[in-house]
């Protein structure tokens, strides 16, 4: 059963003072600034503030990959040396980007790389040397810009304070807006494009510098042709206490926002970054394919019982738990 609190969805006064002044004289946030202000705001952001946000104990919100605790760590460790080829693991230390407080992918996990480095919300992105840099749904977190076709044109999402708390009004996007160009020139009014334009960023941020090594990303999205013709609700949802919701103005800074990312961008930031071998592949196909040896000794050491080891596997893998629902973006850039 939840408390009383769980139920209210109203914006906190601390959130609202700080809506407002973001805000300013216009009263309203595009949605993008808005969802950036909900999560990473410091004190009233969702990801800014001390709490338990996931696993499965009263008051978390959703889980990971990282749930699995150290089976998850061991496996990521054993396709990141496969990755690297020919190259030894103890060169390179291993970054993970947006790793949640106290938490890292590699603890109690025996590892070959020269270190682990984790880079939390706050940090800066400091990358230099040789890396394995790693992230798991850090890219899914990132803002959006929500568009809604209305009327033979698209429209933008802004979120303004009304007299019944948050409200979202869509506003037509200007002609010389970049956005405008991506957007499918034909579609049914009320298709909406939640378009991930923040990740794409995120990632050119990461890559810029001359770093050489692995690039390995866990999280879940689509192509832009999916995007952009086969979810016409978009795809932004609200998680709070391990429940989906379309109410993404709800209790805004106390439930996480998320969307899928566009891995046609993701890629090609890559690429442009000079990353070779890059591809998406499905979490399953990845670990089956990067983890085989280790997955192996794993399921051997363990034949003759039921373990816990085996049922971190199976939810790692299979298509009903987290093998499909995740992909894995993952290139090099290595010379």
């Amino acid at each position: 059963m939840g408390s009383s609190s769980d139920h209210d969805t109203a914006p906190s006064a601390a959130f609202l003072a700080a809506f407002r002044a973001r805000a300013g004289d216009a009263g309203r946030l595009r949605f993008d600034d808005f969802m950036r202000l909900a999560l990473f705001a410091p004190q009233v952001g969702y990801y800014t503030q001390a709490r338990t946000r996931v696993g499965y104990a009263r008051g978390t919100d959703f889980y990971t990959a990282s749930t699995s605790g150290a089976v998850f760590g061991e496996m990521v460790a054993a396709a990141c040396v496969n990755l690297l080829g020919d190259r030894p693991a103890g060169e390179f230390t291993f970054v993970e980007i947006g790793a949640e407080p106290d938490r890292s992918v590699l603890r109690d996990v025996q590892h070959p790389f020269a270190a682990t480095r984790e880079i939390r919300l706050g940090d800066a992105l400091a990358l230099s040397g040789r890396c394995v840099v790693f992230s798991n749904e850090l890219f899914d977190a990132q803002p959006v810009r929500r568009c809604r076709r209305d009327g033979g044109q698209w429209c933008e999402s802004f979120v303004a304070e009304g007299a019944a708390g948050l409200a979202e009004t869509f506003v037509p996007i200007a002609a010389d807006d970049p956005l405008l160009a991506m957007l499918p020139r034909e579609a049914p009014d009320g298709y909406v494009i939640d378009a991930p334009l923040a990740a794409a960023e995120l990632l050119r941020e990461l890559v810029a510098p001359s770093w050489q090594g692995v690039f390995v990303a866990f999280d879940y999205g689509k192509s832009w042709d999916e995007l952009a013709t086969a979810t016409p609700a978009g795809t932004a949802r609200a998680y709070f206490r391990h429940t989906q919701s379309n109410d993404l103005l709800a209790r805004p800074g106390q439930q996480d926002l998320t969307a899928h990312v566009c891995w046609d961008w993701l890629e090609a930031e890559l690429v442009c970054a000079g990353f070779a071998g890059t591809q998406v592949e499905r979490q399953e196909t990845f670990f089956v394919r990067r983890s085989a040896a280790w997955i192996e000794r794993a399921l051997t050491a363990d034949a003759a019982r039921f373990s816990q080891t085996k049922l971190s596997i199976a939810q790692l893998l299979h298509p009903a738990h987290l093998g499909q629902k995740f992909q894995v973006l993952h290139g090099r850039r290595l010379r």
